[in-house]
């Protein structure tokens, strides 16, 4: 089964339930959820690009890459930006960054890392900071701290679900 790209998807943020705790544990779980994925791939199959899309190791530096995005978002939203920032659509940072020349684990330490420092300010949130609102600049939608991490949470099992269509992952 194919999913369907990126850029193509559409987001609905109509939900007025503060469901951050559950994000919160998707989010913490992405990183666990990676490193048990490459447990059942052979190291040998971390850098092959399939029809010239990105390999193991690049989806995985693709997430470090945008974790700085959300943080930003985020602090963004908190302090009451009216529009978010845009995110680079080249994906410039991640095909520059030379993903596959980086050891396995120091990619996943990375985003561990940074998915840590993110998780710590959406657990010092306070019910109203969850509400808050600005402007994505790509959906050109209002977005609230809620959205923007569903978004996050989308986005990580988006890539994930990219590494699992890869030939090389063992089920």
């Amino acid at each position: 089964m194919q999913q369907v790209n990126w850029f193509e998807r559409k987001f609905e943020f109509s939900g007025n339930q503060n469901i951050m705790p559950s994000l919160i544990e998707r989010l913490e779980g992405a990183p666990i959820r990676l490193m048990a994925k490459m447990k059942l791939i052979s190291p040998s199959d971390y850098t092959i690009k399939p029809n010239g899309k990105w390999s193991i190791l690049e989806h995985i530096g693709h997430l470090s890459d945008l974790e700085p995005l959300w943080q930003l978002r985020l602090d963004e939203l908190l302090n009451g930006k009216k529009e978010l920032s845009a995110a680079d659509l080249e994906n410039k940072l991640t095909h520059n960054a030379n993903h596959n020349a980086k050891a396995p684990a120091e990619l996943l330490n990375h985003f561990d890392s940074l998915r840590k420092a993110t998780l710590t300010k959406l657990k010092n949130l306070k019910e109203e900071d969850v509400f808050r609102s600005a402007l994505h600049p790509r959906l050109k939608t209002p977005m609230r701290t809620i959205d923007l991490f569903t978004f996050v949470a989308e986005h990580d099992d988006h890539h994930l679900s990219k590494i699992t269509e890869l030939p090389s992952y063992k089920n």
